[in-house]
């Protein structure tokens, strides 16, 4: 009956022994966005994401919403940076924003988003105007 406890212990360790899981990949945003406001707005644009796995995306981005904005603006090399996912995609989809902004000429701004447990934080510079606040959402999609 030796046999029993050496099996106990075994099937001990093997409970307590941690779980392989695959770590969290860091992700970022480049694109460029053009768009208008009266009332609602709208912007589209391209970008791609990179991940620090090796992962190239190349992205389509449509923005849309509504609230009390005006205005026109184009964002060329804005930056976004996804906070850690286990799976790349987690990125793609439809983030959800709120905003309140004002801007003449030569513009700069930034933003946070989320999706679920996904965040995307952008800052852009870029031209145009704008006034007022607005809430919508920010749609990722494969080219």
């Amino acid at each position: 009956m030796r046999k029993l406890p050496a099996a106990m212990a075994l099937l001990g360790l093997a409970a307590i022994a941690p779980v392989a899981q695959a770590a969290d990949v860091d992700c970022e945003l480049r694109y460029n966005l053009t768009g208008w406001s009266a009332f609602y707005s709208t912007a589209e644009g391209t970008g791609t994401i990179h991940c620090d796995n090796g992962t190239t995306i190349p992205v389509k981005i449509e923005a849309k919403g509504g609230g009390l904005t005006v205005g026109k603006k184009r964002i060329t090399d804005g930056k976004g940076r996804f906070s850690a996912v286990p799976s790349t995609s987690e990125l793609l989809g439809t983030y959800v924003a709120a905003e309140a902004h004002a801007s003449a000429a030569k513009a700069s701004g930034a933003q946070v988003m989320t999706k679920g447990d996904v965040s995307l934080a952008l800052a852009g510079t870029g031209e145009g105007w704008s006034l007022g606040v607005g809430f919508g959402g920010f749609t990722i999609t494969r080219r």
